[in-house]
């Protein structure tokens, strides 16, 4: 992390260099950079865990007023990540990442 600020600061956040994303990349298994922010595929258990996951994904980011761009096809999450308002992938991003896997794991 850049700045040192909460994960969760609502304020506007500088998006980050891409060095900076090429060393987060090596922290958080899975997930890509494209198109100006975090992308991941999940894979659950079934159609029911993945709209659970979902759900769970959603209280995450609602408590950090950060909202993900999420789909889902039977048993796959899609979870993509960018602060629009910086115009790209911002600490709060890579925070959210976090937890998601965090969650991803708990199952």
């Amino acid at each position: 992390m850049t700045s040192g600020r909460a994960p969760w600061y609502h304020g506007r956040m500088d998006t980050l260099d891409a060095q900076t994303i090429a060393d987060v990349l090596e922290e958080i298994e899975g997930w890509e950079h494209v198109d100006d922010g975090l992308s991941r595929q999940f894979v659950l258990d079934g159609f029911a865990d993945a709209i659970g996951f979902i759900v769970r994904i959603g209280f995450a980011a609602e408590s950090m007023n950060h909202h993900p761009e999420l789909s889902n096809v039977y048993d796959r999450v899609t979870v993509r990540l960018t602060s629009h308002d910086a115009g790209g992938v911002t600490e709060r991003d890579v925070a959210l990442a976090r937890i998601i896997d965090a969650l991803a794991r708990r199952g």
